[in-house]
Order: C-alpha cells, then structure tokens, then sequence
C-alpha cells in the first residue's frame, strides 16, 4: 500500500560486527541467508539482532541511524531510521529520504503501580486506627530528594531509557530526537472557545461554592434521572473506586436512588440503555487531565535521562511532528509519530515504515514479598523463597513443542514457573496450562516486558479526510 512515496516493509534486524559493535541493520531475508550459511549466529531473540562472524566494523560502512522518540503518558512510540539523499535527474538537485528500519512501542505500567502505591498506603492507614502497640512517629524520615517523582512517573522515565540504552546496544546510534510536547491543561479543561486572560488567574470556582456551582452547571436537577425539586447528592462521574478524581469536573447532582443504583459502576455501563443521556452527561464532564500532567512532569526529565547515554539529543514540538504526519499522509499512531520527529521540509520525504510494529509491555520483575496478604494486609499465603525451577524463572521467553494433549502444537511465549515442574505458558494463542518444563526450550531470559506484535495503522487513503483527532496524551 502506497501513497505519496510511502511504502511499508518489514522491520530490519539489528546486526552486530565479530566484535560486537553496530552495523547498519539488514533486511529479514538477508539476515536469514546469513544464518543459513553459517556466518551469523542469533544473539537476542526479541528484539530479534544477529552476529557476523567474519566481519568487523572497519570493514564496513556505517551511515549511522536516529532514534525518535514520541513519548505518552501510557505509551510511548520509537522509530529507528536512517536518513540518505536521492539525486534527481538535474545535478544540483538533491532529495532526503527518511526510511523507518523497526518501531517499538512501550506500553508502560504507571497504572498498575499507582495502583500499588494506593494499596499500601491504605493498609498503612488502616493500621494507625488499629488498637497496636505505640509506634513512634516516622513523618521526619521520609524525606525526598531534590527532583524526586513519583513511582508511577518515574516508571516512565526508567522505561523510555532503558528501551534506547539497548537500542544503542545493537544498532549504530549517532543521534537521537524527541517531541518536547507541552499540554495546555487550561485550554484542555475550559476549551478554545473559553480562553480568555482572566481565567489564567482565576480557577474554575472563582466566586462560586462547589455545590453551588454544580446546582447552576446541571439545572438543578439529577442528571441521570432528571428529576427536580427533591435532595441532590454530589457524586461522582467517574468513580473514585475506578480511578475517578474529584476534580470539580468529575463531580455531578444525582438524587438518592440514582446514586444507590450506580454505585461504582462506569456512567458509561450504568447509562448504557439511555445513550442520548449519556452524550450529554459526557459533554458536560470535562476531559479528565491526568495524562496530559503526566506528559508535561516527565518531558524534561526524559530529555535528561537521555542525555546520559553520550549522543546528541535534540528537542521538537508537538505541532511541528502533528505538521510532518499530516504532510506526508501517515495514519495517527505513536510510532508513526515518531517516525515524523525532526524536521522534514519540503525536500525531504518519509518513504518507507515498519508493517510490524513491536509492542513491548512493561510487566514488571516480580516483588520482594514472599506472602500474599489479605484485605486487612496480613499473610493469608507463602510464597517459596526460590523464583526459579529447572532452569526458569516467571518471565522468561520459551518455546514449546508439546506433542500431544488440549494444547498440542508449538507455543512461544512468557512463562510463570510451578515448583512441579508443570508451568504455564501465555501466548498468541491463549495461556496453556500445565505444560511440562522437558517440553519447553529457553529463547530469552526475563527482562521485565512481555512482547508481541501488531501492524501499523499505515496512510491515509483520501488525503486529509481520513484525519482522526489531533495528538492525545492518552495514546
């Protein structure tokens, strides 16, 4: 599928000199003539990277390639390319190239770890209102470093690095590019219809008391029943027990039954059978901002995290990468993003990308506790102390070859170890369970990302028509 000069092809493979030392990735088919002649030999299997043994970077010639980096607050897409010049038919016209070799797309866990974060506290809270022996106050020690982040923040800034530092490892970086987007969370809570210079200064309750406030926002009246003249309790859009803020923006008039009968429901599920209500209580709640603020507390600090790996850094805005996606027809997706970091002008064309793009979903290295508490925080299970059996440990990539059974067939994927020698295998095609440890073989040991694939989203057909929506923090 091609339009305005962009074409896709498969990722290249990452290929090392006898030394170790980056050489310009190859194509699929090359690497597999290689190896199929004895002259290379598989050093990692995802991302999949060979070694030559007869050739040495001194031998070779290495153009170098750019990392481009579009970070999000959930996910976060990288493009490994490879600039050249074309030359036209008149010699002093020349033309740049811009060819996308693999994509990587980080699927963090800041999430999941706040969720953590919020359970440990809650037991902590739980445990001062306990009848317990006196323990003295530790308020005094819990201090925190000069540019600290939160977990779930720095989660992200952890995540995007270690990704590059090992990209460095396998394919010659010579520099690397990242959209330095900058959320305007007034403009993103009031909208473009709404700016104005007072409101900078003054928050969204300026003059008003909350209830007050949502009395004259929803007509004084439920919003998911709409009666009127009976007692209207504040609740929330979004529930608490499902992530919800009470940001003033979450928050709405519902009378006593309604609210017994959401309970922690989704508007959207509870609502499900009135859609046209649901439109309108969606539209009247803003968009919640949590992402965005994301993206603008990490930005700079990514940009310091990648500095530490010695290459040139270089910083571009949302708009221009937003600019060069549309102008060259790519469909909107993070790695495609990326792809379109830096500046392209008007000579210069983006002509190839990935068809495959590789979805690396941080899953994390297990915990330190050897028990499972129980919702009060105390041990209701022991764990043993050893994490790994017969050679593997919860994580590690393998291959089955099972030969007969439910799961006949091959699998490869994550597996969680049992002291039985009976583990599980999670895969493409489902997690099979209890797959003996003698049929299985070991790809890749455990480096905290489960790994799969998916295509890319690819041009636009019709031009600009097929335009989805503008960059979002969420992507």
């Amino acid at each position: 599928m091609k339009r305005h000069g962009v074409g896709s092809g498969a990722a290249y493979v990452a290929v090392l000199d006898r030394h170790g030392v980056p050489l310009m990735p190859c194509h699929p088919a090359r690497a597999r003539e290689l190896l199929a002649k004895g002259r290379a030999v598989v050093v990692r299997h995802t991302p999949f990277a060979i070694r030559l043994k007869d050739r040495e970077a001194n031998e070779s010639s290495v153009s170098g390639v750019a990392v481009r980096i579009d970070p999000g607050s959930k996910g976060t897409g990288i493009a490994v390319t490879a600039d050249f010049t074309v030359e036209n038919s008149e010699p002093a016209v020349h033309h740049k190239a811009r060819r996308g070799l693999a994509a990587i797309e980080i699927q963090h866990r800041g999430a999941q770890i706040h969720k953590g974060m919020q359970q440990r506290a809650n037991y902590r809270r739980a445990r001062r209102s306990r009848n317990l022996r006196h323990r003295a106050p530790r308020f005094d020690n819990r201090t925190r470093p000069d540019g600290w982040l939160a977990p779930s923040l720095q989660h992200r800034v952890d995540t995007v690095g270690s990704i590059v530092e090992r990209l460095v490892r396998y394919f010659p970086v010579i520099e690397i590019h990242v959209e330095r987007v900058c959320f305007d969370l007034h403009a993103m809570s009031e909208g473009k219809n709404h700016l104005e210079a007072g409101k900078y200064q003054q928050g969204t309750l300026a003059g008003y008391e909350i209830r007050q406030y949502l009395l004259e926002k929803w007509g004084r009246a439920c919003a998911y029943c709409g009666a009127e003249g009976i007692p209207l309790q504040v609740e929330h859009i979004l529930p608490k027990a499902r992530g919800g803020s009470d940001r003033i923006s979450n928050l709405t008039l519902a009378c006593s039954p309604c609210n017994r009968a959401k309970g922690a429901q989704p508007v959207t599920e509870f609502m499900s059978r009135r859609p046209h209500t649901l439109k309108r209580i969606l539209g009247m709640a803003k968009a919640p901002l949590k992402d965005a603020a994301a993206v603008n507390t990490t930005r700079w600090r990514i940009m310091e995290r990648l500095r530490e790996t010695g290459f040139p850094v270089y910083g571009w805005s949302g708009g221009r990468t937003q600019h060069n996606r549309i102008n060259q027809g790519l469909a909107k997706s993070h790695t495609l993003d990326a792809l379109a970091v830096g500046d392209i002008d008007s000579c210069t064309t983006i002509v190839r990308y990935p068809e495959r793009v590789l979805v690396a979903t941080a899953m994390g290295r297990g915990g330190y506790a050897r028990t499972r508490p129980d919702r009060n925080g105390f041990p209701r299970l022991r764990l043993p102390r050893s994490k790994q059996f017969f050679g593997y440990s919860t994580g590690d990539l393998v291959r089955a070859v099972i030969p007969a059974g439910k799961y006949a067939g091959t699998r490869v994927g994550r597996v969680a170890v049992r002291a039985t020698g009976r583990f599980n295998i999670r895969s493409a095609q489902g997690t099979a369970q209890g797959i003996h440890h003698r049929h299985m073989y070991l790809l890749q040991r455990a480096d905290g990302y489960g790994y799969t694939t998916r295509e890319e989203e690819g041009v636009y057909l019709t031009g600009n028509n097929g335009l989805r929506r503008a960059d979002n923090p969420d992507d």
